[in-house]
């Protein structure tokens, strides 16, 4: 199931944050704890800072070769990947995968 995530207290110019169904079956398939990691994650760290500044940060990175455009953010050993609607101010949370499998 898609969602849009809005929290309290932010001004105009933040983004709203979409997960895709995509995105959502692949944490369902997670084992329990991963996903209550991610999740918390996701929650209290990542969608606070997408939200104001989705292209620049520690985790953040901007992979080569893609079209449109599209960056990850590093959650332990998970990778979130994710584009940016500058018209619209959303992003769009695509998929979740492990490191190892993330870049096959």
């Amino acid at each position: 199931m898609s969602t849009t995530h809005k929290q309290g207290g932010g001004g105009l110019s933040e983004f709203r944050v979409f997960e895709t169904d995509e995105f959502c079956r692949r944490l369902q398939r997670f084992p329990k704890l991963d996903a209550a990691f991610v999740q918390r994650k996701l929650a209290d760290y990542v969608y606070p800072q997408l939200k104001t500044a989705p292209f620049t940060g520690k985790n953040i990175k901007k992979l080569r070769g893609y079209d449109p455009d599209t960056w990850r953010y590093r959650i332990g050993r998970f990778r979130v990947f994710f584009q940016v609607d500058l018209d619209e101010k959303v992003i769009y949370i695509l998929m979740i995968d492990q490191r190892m499998d993330a870049y096959r």
